[in-house]
């Protein structure tokens, strides 16, 4: 037994989430030996949402023991660093991933799912932005309970026009790095705008705003297939979209659209997920859907009073507490996701572009 071979053995190990051997995916960090014939051995897991953790320990164990009969202690030392292929690095923003958030249509709840996103991730252990790009109708502020209206300007930058423009800081709710049209207009305030001034706001937000460093950006698209996935797809090269819709068939129809849609801009799709399952709806149907069209299905959120509770509360990070009933399906959701993401990450290299406006 040498640490070549336990490296060999173990790299050989199918990971049960990601469907790439170990070796592949880059997880064995470490291993080391000692004369006593015990080894130590550090697996890196892709994100911090990685799903039912406690499963990696032992099957480190049995691999070893499997191979190497007369091994001595087996210890497993398991952390996390998540991978990416830096979405938006073209543009300065120092982010690993970047994920769209869109439906085919309004009303399904697509901003609550986007939020809930965010902060699963960020309660999970991630270093998360949400930036709200539903410019026409920005509820991101008001789910989140965001009192306030122009965010602090942290220093002032030229731009090749030579104007002197604000670089922003982005507004931080309990750890999670946020932007919003919302904290510029009042709630009252309609904006009527064309699209160039649209792309500008989206470059401003993405550029002109200090975010730190970032896991994951969830973006909240707006509704529709229109100007800013456009925009998107031209400054970002996007790690992925998820796409939210409700059961019932009137619904999946439009989801369909907005397939095609990050389909057609080359952005790939992470998956389906199903919100308001239940009665009043059904259930199902975006499973369905999913399989249908060969994307994955990422999870459901049953129709709960309680999410429309604390989203109009302003309580979204409520969802999260532990005796909350829509928790486990939030973090299952959430989970699937990063998985996702990491899946693509390890399938090419090279980051989506755009061919067709």
């Amino acid at each position: 037994m040498t640490v070549e071979s336990v490296r060999a053995c173990l790299g050989a190990v199918t990971d049960p989430e990601l469907g790439r051997s170990w070796d592949e995916a880059r997880m064995i960090d470490n291993v080391e030996l000692s004369g006593a014939g015990e080894v130590r051995v550090a697996i890196e897991l892709p994100t911090p949402a990685y799903p039912d953790q406690e499963r990696i320990a032992p099957l480190v164990q049995k691999t070893l023991h499997s191979q190497f009969p007369n091994v001595g202690n087996v210890a497993v030392d398991v952390s996390w660093k998540v991978r990416g292929k830096e979405s938006g690095g073209s543009i300065g923003l120092r982010c690993k991933n970047v994920v769209a958030v869109g439906s085919g249509k309004g009303g399904v709840g697509k901003s609550t799912v986007a939020a809930a996103l965010a902060y699963g991730l960020h309660t999970l252990g991630a270093k998360v932005g949400l930036m709200d790009a539903d410019v026409y109708g920005p509820s991101i502020p008001h789910m989140l309970g965001v009192q306030r209206n122009e965010p602090p300007a942290v220093e002032e930058i030229k731009a090749p026009s030579g104007e002197t423009i604000p670089r922003m800081e982005a507004i931080d709710v309990n750890g999670l790095k946020t932007m919003s049209m919302g904290y510029h207009v009042p709630d009252d305030k309609p904006i009527i705008w064309r699209g160039p001034m649209l792309h500008r706001t989206l470059q401003q937000f993405l550029q002109l705003t200090d975010w730190g460093e970032l896991d994951y950006m969830i973006i909240d698209l707006p509704p529709g297939t229109g100007d800013v996935t456009l925009s998107l797809s031209q400054m970002l090269g996007l790690a992925g979209a998820v796409v939210v819709c409700t059961p019932q068939q009137v619904a999946l129809l439009d989801a369909i659209r907005a397939l095609k849609m990050f389909d057609t801009v080359k952005i790939p799709v992470l998956g389906f997920v199903e919100n308001m399952s239940g009665e009043v709806f059904g259930s199902g149907g975006a499973q369905q859907a999913a399989e249908k069209h060969g994307v994955p299905f990422l999870g459901e959120l049953p129709i709960d009073p309680q999410i429309r509770i604390e989203s109009d509360a302003g309580r979204l990070q409520a969802l999260f507490d532990e005796q909350s009933a829509p928790r486990p399906h939030l973090i299952k959701i959430c989970q699937r996701v990063a998985i996702e993401i990491a899946k693509n990450s390890l399938s090419s290299s090279t980051m989506p572009t755009l061919e067709v406006l």
